[in-house]
């Protein structure tokens, strides 16, 4: 099995890498400098080169208040790209499984998000990444959308890094307290993803996965509560302030409520989720 994966550099993308190693597949990571999936002509040029029977896109614009400024640059990442990764992918009887966002949702919920649910992002990130979604599922039958939130690494920039970076330099901090959801180990979903994989290879072409999956590690937090979290297995001495959205404003909007019922993908791929606290003692852990 050929698997190709976009943006290979970034968070999910290097856990992907790292998982790789011991796998069985055959697996070509690329990001900008190998392949421009923005531009048609070079998605065709690479898949004739180099084929591959599923496409994992990890790639997308996720500077969420720069979006606002940068919101043609961030369609044809979110929303352009993902459609003609999809078509090509389709044309050479290939799937593809993409990484979406729980941006999507408003955050008006009173619990946990569903997969059909109605989407009504309230910035422009989740606009694209809606649009994306929209493109793949209509691009190729053989399509998978994972949504996640939260997303942190041992790699690339993230709530945790900052945390900890801020936390070694600073007496006092102020984190949001009335902004809820679930942090996402992106290792724990390079695991999925690479479970997604086998099974898929072993149905062939009778799967009946194709479809949306929510995937966040369990339990619900707070920034407030997930910066807290950090602080403690840091052991970093500090004063945390609970803060409000409206004293912390920026150009994009954020949703209040992020949480997404899991129950789906548990179900159809048989997976169990850790707690978002074991996954992110793990992490810094592995930082350490």
């Amino acid at each position: 099995m050929k698997i190709l994966v976009t943006g290979s550099k970034g968070q999910l993308g290097s856990e992907l890498q790292s998982l790789a190693v011991n796998a069985s597949h055959q697996f070509d990571f690329t990001d900008i400098e190998e392949l421009n999936i923005t531009e048609e002509s070079e998605i065709d040029e690479y898949s004739r080169k180099y084929p591959f029977d599923i496409l994992i896109n990890c790639a997308a614009y996720t500077a969420v208040d720069l979006v606002e400024k940068e919101i043609d640059k961030a369609l044809l990442i979110n929303s352009t790209a993902p459609g003609l990764l999809a078509e090509r992918s389709r044309l050479i009887n290939a799937s593809i499984i993409h990484i979406s966002t729980d941006f999507v949702f408003d955050g008006s919920a009173s619990r946990p998000y569903v997969e059909n649910d109605p989407v009504a992002p309230v910035n422009a990130y989740g606009q694209t990444k809606c649009e994306g979604e929209l493109n793949v599922l209509k691009g190729n039958p053989k399509s998978i959308v994972i949504r996640t939130s939260w997303l942190y690494s041992q790699y690339g920039n993230n709530f945790v890094k900052t945390m900890i970076r801020l936390g070694q330099s600073r007496d006092e901090i102020g984190v949001i307290f009335d902004q809820v959801g679930s942090p996402t180990y992106a290792y724990d979903l390079a695991k999925v993803i690479m479970e997604m994989v086998d099974i898929l290879e072993n149905e062939k072409e009778n799967s009946d996965k194709w479809g949306i999956y929510h995937f966040s590690n369990e339990g619900v937090a707070s920034w407030y509560d997930f910066a807290y979290e950090i602080f403690m297995l840091k052991n970093i001495k500090l004063k945390l302030k609970p803060i409000l959205t409206r004293d912390y404003p920026t150009p994009a909007r954020r949703p209040h409520f992020s949480v997404m019922d899991k129950s789906k993908i548990k179900s159809v791929f048989g997976i169990q989720i850790p707690h978002w606290k074991e996954s992110l003692g793990e992490c810094i852990a592995r930082m350490d």
